[in-house]
């Protein structure tokens, strides 16, 4: 083995992984392709053990396409960090190819540019961020079912539009599910709708199960990693569970309640001109979590004694109410961060 430090690069697809090496002055000493699998990975790392004693890798995608490959190599005892694919301005003008992109990310990460800590995914919250994908999956397919039903009402039978005007979700689903139709005459409108609104019911209702049997598991398992969470006001499970998710297992890798805000897309960015002293909110972060914040800070505007103050005191000093929302969402994270480091 050749004594020198190198730097591994990864840029992650869902068949091949393309990996290049450089050494400590970014100098390209190869590229490769690699399986997604075991076998492939194991490859990657004698491949790239090759060039040197490995210092660091950076992988792309780290939470997607690298999150296999991400934890083969925290086995190996190897430090991984997180890189951002190259921008369209750096792509415009060198071009675009795996092995390039690959061999950014390893320079990315020789000269200290990418250093990002990426999420273990070996933890409870990784089982939360499976069993929330699949409850927000299951509630987005509720909704298009009942959406279908309503709009086959609308343009059906009159008698039968009649019969659900005015009913809500779960009393317009227990009705169609009641319906009776012939299923040999198919080839009316009437019974074609009968038929089509029933079954759209019967899916509601299987998946009303399946939505239920899953917030049953998350709950239990949001609870137990973040009781002090949700011991706070306008904090639900759900809201939890995203702030949860987007910390990751290692919450520890975010160095400051700062770097967490910019995470979740509440770090204020300056927007002043002029005799005009303002900020306005970051539209960068985790969008889900940044969702999460606002709705806890809608929440708590609603239902808070002490969020009711803050108002009434950001107002007097003439803040609009989109400043002061940014406000209370920046104080939220900052709340959040505490409750998520480890005691």
């Amino acid at each position: 083995m050749v004594d020198r430090v190198v730097f591994v690069g990864v840029d992650t697809h869902a068949d091949v992984h393309h990996a290049a090496v450089v050494d400590e002055l970014g100098r390209w000493l190869g590229d490769r392709g690699f399986a997604t699998t075991p076998a492939g990975y194991a490859e990657l790392w004698g491949w790239a053990g090759s060039f040197g004693a490995i210092a660091v890798a950076g992988v792309e995608g780290t939470s997607s396409y690298g999150a296999g490959l991400t934890r083969y190599l925290r086995a190996q005892a190897v430090r991984v960090v997180e890189v951002d694919r190259p921008d369209r301005k750096s792509r415009r003008m060198q071009g675009k190819s795996d092995p390039l992109d690959a061999c950014s990310a390893a320079r990315a990460v020789a000269s200290g540019r990418a250093a990002g800590v990426p999420k273990s995914h070996d933890g409870v919250v990784e089982s939360i961020r499976c069993l929330h994908l699949a409850r927000r999956s299951a509630i987005k397919a509720r909704t298009q079912a009942v959406n279908q039903i309503r709009a086959l009402l609308t343009t059906g039978p009159a008698v039968l539009r009649e019969q659900t005007r005015g009913l809500g979700r779960k009393a317009l689903i227990s009705r169609m599910v009641r319906l009776r139709p012939e299923l040999n005459g198919a080839q009316h409108p009437e019974q074609a709708t009968k038929i089509a609104v029933r079954g759209l019911a019967r899916r509601c209702q299987a998946l009303n199960e399946e939505i239920a049997a899953l917030e049953v598991q998350l709950s239990q398992l949001t609870l137990a990693a973040a009781p002090r969470l949700l011991a706070r006001p306008g904090i639900g499970i759900d809201t939890a569970a995203q702030l949860l998710i987007t910390a990751g297992d290692n919450p520890d890798r975010l160095r400051s309640e700062a770097a967490f805000a910019r995470l979740v897309g509440v770090a204020p960015i300056p927007a002043s001109s002029g005799r005009t002293d303002r900020h306005r909110l970051s539209r960068g972060g985790d969008r889900q979590a940044n969702r999460a914040l606002h709705t806890i800070a809608l929440v708590r505007l609603h239902r808070d004694p002490r969020t009711w103050a803050y108002l009434n005191k950001r107002t007097a000093q003439g803040l609009s109410k989109k400043d002061i929302l940014r406000c209370l969402k920046r104080a939220i994270a900052r709340e959040v961060y505490h409750d998520l480091r480890p005691t």
